[in-house]
């Protein structure tokens, strides 16, 4: 059949590419892998007939898609071996495509990103391509090599742990939101939320930083081995306070701003010299109930400067 693209393979390629690093990036949390697999998604495209290809959109998402859940079967050992909590790697919203709809926005909110990890490569593939893109489940069958029937399931099962995970796993109501995000703060309210968070760090007002927390805020810290951090997640308000305590009697905190990853306000700052940007899971109580200190530098390349 006739294909319905215009101009050159890599100008068609060039149209998408923004998009597809975008899916490439909730796939797989990290955008240097992301960027590999676009790559050779591009080296595949360009050695493909693509007077032949009808829809070169979906024929690029398909092959991205199945690139990366290769890919994350194979990282899924090496994070195993990682230094310390593997964290996602934040980034600059404008690299990853558009955020014009809700579910863009929910599936690369770092939170969820977060959670993500906890689904097997199958049901995280699934739900973000059902999601985010709205792939329907006899594409997505093809992609993850199983039956659209079991796809149903797999995106029931994703959706539904993700939510029981943001209520602590005793809620297995559907959330607001199509993504399981249940109870996530409203973009102006998670803005206010860090901004008081960042007053209270550096006037070391930990009063101040108690009112923010949750009690069962739990607190993550990826350094990678390249510089030095907890090893462990510490867990529950009294401990986090006591860590962010004793951080605070043994640091400088220098430079604290509000800056912008995956769509969201978070902290950087420097830390004894060591920059590092730290992103908050703020829920609809208005409390943090989750922080990630993203302290190793290989991770910090792709967020915009200042």
């Amino acid at each position: 059949m006739a294909a319905v693209t215009t101009g050159t393979p890599a100008a068609v390629f060039e149209e998408y590419r923004p998009l597809l690093t975008g899916l490439a990036y909730r796939l797989l949390g990290s955008m240097w892998d992301a960027e590999d697999i676009v790559q050779e998604a591009y080296l595949r495209w360009t050695r493909t007939d693509t007077t032949q290809v009808r829809e070169p959109r979906a024929f690029l998402v398909t092959v991205v898609s199945r690139l990366a859940l290769d890919q994350l079967r194979s990282a899924r050992v090496t994070r195993e071996a990682y230094v310390g909590p593997w964290l996602p790697e934040p980034v600059d919203s404008r690299s990853v495509g558009p955020l014009d709809t809700a579910e863009l926005r929910d599936t690369l909110a770092y939170a969820t990103l977060h959670l993500m990890e906890r689904l097997t490569p199958p049901e995280r593939a699934v739900f973000v391509l059902r999601e985010a893109f709205e792939l329907p489940y006899d594409t997505l069958a093809e992609i993850v090599g199983t039956t659209p029937a079991n796809c149903r399931q797999l995106h029931h099962r994703a959706a539904k742990r993700l939510a029981d995970e943001r209520v602590g796993g005793g809620d297995s109501r559907p959330s607001a939101s199509r993504t399981g995000r249940s109870g996530a703060a409203p973009s102006r309210e998670h803005a206010l939320l860090v901004s008081r968070f960042i007053d209270a760090a550096r006037d070391g007002d930990l009063e101040g930083l108690t009112a923010l927390l949750s009690e069962d805020v739990v607190a993550w810290n990826d350094g990678g081995g390249k510089v030095r951090a907890a090893l462990r997640p510490v867990v529950g308000r009294a401990r986090v306070l006591a860590f962010v305590t004793g951080l605070l009697e043994r640091y400088s905190f220098e430079d604290l701003r509000l800056t912008e990853a995956n769509g969201q306000p978070a902290l950087r700052l420097a830390l004894d010299g060591r920059e590092q940007v730290t992103l908050f899971d703020i829920r609809e109580d208005g409390l943090v109930h989750g922080v990630f200190a993203v302290l190793n530098p290989d991770k910090l390349g792709h967020l915009a400067p200042g």
